[in-house]
């Protein structure tokens, strides 16, 4: 089962480093989704993933509180926005883009309901 927590682990990782550069394709979700699995399939990637400058600090307030900076939600959120408005400017239907806007809505709420690292 180690090679599958393994696989998820990269696989992920993958598409986090993919969504840098791809809007619309989240990458923080990705790389916390690596994280877990790496603790699982690769002692290795999980202590460079909690080592790296940009990921580590990131990484560890969501294991320790399951917290994300305000920052990060501002971020988030205004990429959701812009996302939104280029799917309603694109979109061959509207209901398509309401429906991804709908998505990105609910996922906003929620990460706004999630607490902020202590300071420190």
């Amino acid at each position: 089962m180690r090679w599958a927590w393994w696989l998820l682990a990269y696989a992920s990782l993958g598409l986090g480093i993919v969504g840098i550069v791809v809007p619309g394709l989240p990458t923080v979700p990705f790389v916390l989704l690596s994280a877990y699995a790496a603790a699982r399939g690769s002692q290795r990637l999980h202590a460079r993933l909690l080592a790296h400058r940009r990921f580590g600090p990131m990484i560890r307030d969501w294991q320790a509180h399951g917290a994300v900076s305000r920052r990060a939600k501002r971020l988030a959120v205004s990429m959701m926005a812009a996302c939104a408005a280029i799917m309603f400017l694109t979109s061959p239907k509207w209901w398509m883009a309401a429906t991804g806007t709908a998505i990105m809505t609910v996922v906003a709420i929620w990460l706004w309901r999630r607490p902020e690292p202590p300071a420190g």
